[in-house]
């Protein structure tokens, strides 16, 4: 009885001992599985340099009153994301493991055509992203259908020709008051890399994503011209 009393009261403080080993090995793994020891990536975000010419370039252009309110661009899934896409030989579509934007693509336009077209000061009602707060008389309608690196060869990061940044956009400006479209068209930009390097392909970025959204805006402003002030 003695021996059994014996084993009876070891059994559950070994059982505990062995816990507490179990759980002290499994909060090491946790912490390790956890824990990365991956750089995170390098972030960039492309910002509308460009804004002062465009609104040196409208000076003359009246001020019409009218509000207008920019939709976040419509995008594939391949584009929609803080992803830097590739598209290489034979429709391969791939990104940068170690590069990403500071929004996705299609936020990061939608922000750089508010700024472009504020910095116009023809619309005195205000510039806002859409949905707005305020009802505005204006609508300017996106969609972003590229926003890629283009090499020639199926691996990017071997490719030995420069690759080409390619950004379009279909955009159409409505007017809310009478739900017509005033205007519909496509601008798009074709640049290429000075090297096949990350920073020369975020130069090249850049420059397409400036001529873009520089031409939408001043197609815009030629449009609300003829418009009807508020």
């Amino acid at each position: 009885m003695m021996i059994a009393t014996a084993r009876a009261v070891m059994r559950p403080v070994q059982w505990l001992a062995c816990a507490s080993s179990l759980a002290l090995l499994l909060g090491g793994c946790a912490g390790s599985l956890l824990r990365s020891e991956a750089e995170a990536p390098d972030t960039f975000r492309l910002d509308f340099a460009a804004a002062t010419a465009a609104a040196a370039a409208s000076a003359t252009l009246p001020n019409s009153g009218l509000a207008i309110a920019v939709a976040r661009p419509r995008a594939a899934a391949a584009i929609d994301t803080d992803r830097i896409a590739v598209h290489s030989a034979g429709n391969r579509f791939d990104y940068y493991l170690d590069a990403r934007w500071a929004e996705s693509a299609p936020q990061m336009l939608q922000q750089n055509l508010v700024s472009a077209l504020a910095a116009t000061a023809q619309f005195g009602g205000g510039v806002m992203t859409a949905p707005a707060r305020m009802p505005t008389e204006l609508l300017l309608d996106v969609e972003l259908r590229r926003f890629e690196v283009v090499t020639a060869g199926a691996d990017a990061a071997n490719s030995g020709a420069s690759p080409v940044v390619q950004v379009q956009v279909q955009a159409s400006l409505v007017d809310l008051r009478s739900t017509a479209r005033v205007t519909s068209f496509i601008s798009e930009a074709a640049v290429p890399a000075s090297e096949n390097r990350l920073s020369a392909i975020i130069a090249a970025f850049d420059r397409a994503n400036a001529q873009v959204v520089s031409d939408i805006a001043a197609r815009v402003q030629a449009a609300a011209v003829a418009l009807p002030a508020k």
